[in-house]
């Protein structure tokens, strides 16, 4: 079976709604950050303190690269993974992409304390990288599912898709 890729802006649920659908439909959940995580032995932030967004980058693209070869999981990408098409190429040989799009606004009740998201310590950076980035998540997928519905919702909507 093909795997179920979710992609999104940080906040739109890809981890919550991806574990819940993986839990509905049988199938293993992999996080593409906490993976990375767990290889380097590191947090992301350290990575990119230590080695910079390129370096990362890449570690991004293997990881997407390994995973794609895997069959029936629900993976939840980083919110800048399929803003690069060499991980959407990558991605889609083995799964659809579906693109958990959330408002901004909901996605900033979510957040809620903005010191555990660096990126949103300037709430209108955050606001301009969610516009450039939608039309690059919506270019990607292969469905769109609303992300302001609650965890349970997306996750059966999507497992309804699937099945």
């Amino acid at each position: 079976m093909n795997n179920i890729v979710l992609c999104g802006f940080m906040g739109s649920g890809k981890s919550t709604v991806g574990k819940e659908l993986a839990r509905i439909m049988g199938r293993r959940f992999i996080d593409t950050d906490t993976l990375i995580e767990k290889e380097q032995g590191v947090a992301i932030k350290a990575i990119f303190a230590t080695h910079g967004e390129d370096y990362f980058r890449d570690l991004e693209y293997e990881c997407c690269e390994k995973i794609s070869e895997l069959k029936n999981c629900v993976i939840s990408t980083g919110g800048g993974a399929l803003t690069f098409e060499r991980n959407v190429e990558t991605l889609k040989k083995g799964g659809k992409i579906v693109f958990l799009d959330a408002d901004f606004e909901t996605i900033c009740e979510r957040i809620g304390d903005t010191k555990s998201r660096p990126l949103f310590e300037d709430i209108e950076k955050a606001k301009a990288l969610f516009d450039e980035r939608h039309e690059k998540y919506l270019a990607a997928a292969d469905i769109v599912v609303d992300g302001n519905l609650s965890a349970m919702k997306a996750a059966m909507d999507i497992a309804s898709m699937f099945r």
